[in-house]
């Protein structure tokens, strides 16, 4: 009885074990089909309200009660005031339409992944935008790769192809690529210490072949074209093949300095196309920005007088992703901590 009643038990945790593993893929595999359904979507977030509640959060705190019913009244004075304006407006036919800021965040990698939700919030925006409206990017990138960053500013030129104002503002940093994409705004704002330039390219390649040599590893490699390949990471690199690499990067460059030309004609182009960066003052210095403030200051100011509205085209992760992320931010946690109690990294 004692062995039937222990296979009985053992048996019931092993049932109990399968049942919640099917469960569990058939949990995954019922949101594999959903995402590949649907992979994303708008967000739109009504920054206006967001400010508005800010600010009689603010006065609630500060108002004494009777102060605070004197500016009940008035402000039910000045709603009935607004309504009565409205209505008369819209039967005399001059109902003027209310201005909006559209706001987007654009925070770019290095292969500038991110254009992907770019263009769906463009798309969206210019649905409904007119040209009394406003796109406001608030743009952070250090640069990365050429074809992913141009393709990224082309979508920022499809704002002023509608002649719709774009203004992209840097809080923190727009080099190389990201300027690439920021030169493109009818106003580009900065931070007073953001970093802004770095109008260069660069290339870096590693090279193998002289420790294979030593190991006796052969490398081979074959192409068709004379120049389908300049340097290797793994061949013997040839003197020619360095100079097409160094004639290519400087047509590159070259491009570059022509777009931020033609968007920016006033710009001393050979003065700040160095590769090197500045701080937002000494950039508005040069005129690669326009003004000095930061997008909290603009957007509060903006909001005096136009709607302000965040959209955001958010890609829903799958579980993996999520379980990635989880493990990342573990990982950059523990390592925090490590460094914060025995400062094992150099400051």
């Amino acid at each position: 009885m004692d062995f039937l009643y222990e296979y009985g038990l053992f048996f019931a945790k092993a049932i109990t074990i399968v049942l919640a593993v099917i469960a569990i893929i058939v949990t995954i595999a019922a949101s594999a089909i959903k995402q590949s359904h649907k992979k994303g979507e708008l967000e739109i977030t009504d920054l206006s309200e967001h400010f508005d509640d800010v600010e009689q959060d603010v006065i609630h705190h500060l108002l004494s009660k009777e102060q605070l019913k004197q500016k009940e009244k008035d402000d039910k004075k000045q709603a009935k005031e607004k309504a009565k304006a409205d209505k008369k407006s819209v039967k005399e036919g001059e109902e003027e339409q209310e201005t909006r800021v559209f706001v987007i965040d654009f925070n770019g990698s290095i292969d500038a992944k991110e254009v992907t939700s770019l263009r769906e919030e463009i798309s969206a925006i210019l649905t409904v935008a007119t040209p009394q409206d406003e796109v406001f990017v608030r743009l952070e990138s250090g640069g990365g790769m050429v074809h992913g960053y141009g393709l990224a500013s082309s979508q920022l030129d499809r704002i002023r192809q509608h002649n719709i104002p774009l203004t992209v503002s840097v809080d923190k940093v727009a080099a190389s690529g990201g300027y690439m994409m920021a030169c493109v705004a009818n106003k580009i704002i900065s931070a007073p210490f953001a970093i802004v330039g770095s109008i260069g390219v660069i290339a870096q390649v590693p090279n193998f072949h002289r420790l294979l040599k030593k190991n006796n590893v052969d490398f081979e490699q074959f192409t068709a074209g004379e120049f389908k390949r300049t340097v290797t990471m793994f061949g013997e690199n040839t003197e020619k093949g360095r100079e097409k690499f160094n004639e290519e990067l400087e047509e590159t460059h070259q491009l570059f300095k022509g777009f931020v030309s033609e968007h920016r004609p006033s710009l001393d182009i050979d003065k700040v196309a160095t590769g090197e960066h500045w701080f937002g003052i000494k950039a508005k210095e040069l005129g690669l920005v326009d003004d000095i403030q930061t997008s909290d200051d603009y957007l509060q100011n903006a909001n005096k007088s136009n709607k302000v509205v965040a959209i955001k085209y958010a890609t829903k992760k799958s579980l993996a992703e999520k379980f990635s992320k989880a493990a990342s931010l573990s990982v950059e946690s523990m390592f925090s901590k490590m460094w914060q109690k025995n400062r094992i990294f150099p400051s």
